[in-house]
């Protein structure tokens, strides 16, 4: 029995003044000026793309001299943690201090692989050594901190509460239980949410989307990945976030102009654009 074909992935209908707070520009296989250009016409009017390594990182902060619709973030990823050596550290620090990059991201915690693959990942204690690390940058520079957290809820929010203040904390693809939404919102975080909150079993992310407080709610596309239904499983892009926004605004009893605006607002202040 064959599959059933895949669909192919189209922008909802153009709302604008849409941003993408967390996106892979480089991995997804096209140009910077295609996936600009696709956005626009979507309505998506800036875009922040994200290294999860050195060398994306640099691909992030070239994109941002490249569009003055982009803007990066640099920093190592948790599974990644055990490649930031002095060298790495000198680096993101040169990039952390460049205009176009707004934020130190993505680093936090991520346990998911620890049980299901250690060598996958780097140690626990590697992790925290080297969130602690991009925090103090995070707070050296004024820029925001970017949190991937993936079933790391308790770690994290312990080396969070422990650690000096960021400017602002933005947690990426926001995934963990409305407990720890409600936490995190009385903390002050902005919870950012992805192409997983239209997913049919995540009745919990609609819940935490409707009590983020006006200002500390961003949506993302988190691409090439988190595609939002109905296009689940195909590849992501900024011009998709259409589709996420709606079921936002859904949850938000909003309409998506209206979402539109504040998380635009959102935006401009957490990043400082």
């Amino acid at each position: 029995m064959s599959k059933k074909p895949r669909p192919i992935p189209v922008p909802a209908e153009p709302i604008a003044g849409l941003v993408d707070a967390h996106t892979h520009l480089a991995s997804t296989g096209r140009s910077v000026s295609d996936l600009v250009e696709r956005a626009l016409a979507a309505g998506v009017e800036r875009i922040c793309t994200v290294g999860d390594g050195l060398a994306e990182a640099e691909e992030a902060l070239a994109a941002a001299h490249e569009s003055d619709r982009v803007f990066a973030a640099c920093a190592i990823h948790p599974t990644r943690a055990h490649e930031l050596d002095d060298t790495t550290r000198a680096r993101l620090t040169e990039m952390a201090a460049d205009p176009r990059c707004v934020a130190v991201g993505e680093t936090g915690v991520d346990t998911y692989w620890l049980t299901h693959d250690p060598d996958r990942t780097a140690p626990l204690e590697v992790q925290e050594e080297a969130l602690r690390w991009h925090v103090q940058l995070a707070v050296d520079t004024g820029k925001a901190l970017m949190i991937h957290n993936r079933e790391g809820d308790e770690d994290l929010m312990r080396i969070l509460a422990d650690s000096p203040r960021p400017r602002e904390v933005m947690l990426h693809c926001f995934s963990s239980p409305v407990e720890v939404a409600r936490e995190a919102v009385e903390r002050g975080y902005v919870l950012s949410f992805a192409g997983n909150v239209t997913f049919k079993r995540n009745d919990h992310l609609r819940e935490a989307a409707a009590l983020a407080p006006t200002g500390q709610l961003l949506i993302e596309t988190d691409a090439p990945y988190m595609t939002p239904e109905p296009f689940r499983g195909a590849r992501n892009e900024p011009a998709l976030i259409g589709h996420t926004a709606l079921e936002v605004a859904r949850a938000r009893q909003m309409e998506p102009e209206e979402l539109a605006a504040e998380v635009g607002k959102t935006f401009s202040r957490v990043f400082a654009v």
